[in-house]
């Protein structure tokens, strides 16, 4: 849990299941989530060896994050991580619905 640990770790991680992502890219992808925030995690994963952050050397700098080969090895963790949130989700909606709760 101390490498995954905290609100956004897990949420960036998914972002990159998809591809290298460059700074902005992820930013704009994460609502609520600081510059500051999105920096410091980025470098926790990276000394925890999930992500690969390439530098290119050009004006202006050109930084992109990948997930590394270990941390595709958090993948199938995330899949059922979100399978059970669907699942969680939806027995929640059924016990509101059973007790004549609507949610907005």
């Amino acid at each position: 849990m101390s490498v995954i640990g905290g609100k956004w770790k897990v949420v960036i991680l998914w972002r990159l299941v998809g591809g290298t992502r460059r700074f902005n890219e992820l930013l704009r992808s994460i609502p609520n989530i600081t510059r500051k925030m999105l920096t410091e995690q980025l470098r926790e994963l990276e000394q925890d060896n999930l992500i690969i952050r390439t530098v290119y050397h050009q004006v202006p700098p050109k930084v992109e994050y990948a997930l590394s080969e270990y941390g595709r090895t958090f993948i199938p963790v995330m899949e059922a991580m979100a399978g059970w949130g669907i699942a969680h989700r939806s027995r929640k909606e059924a016990e509101q619905t059973q007790n004549g709760i609507t949610s907005t």
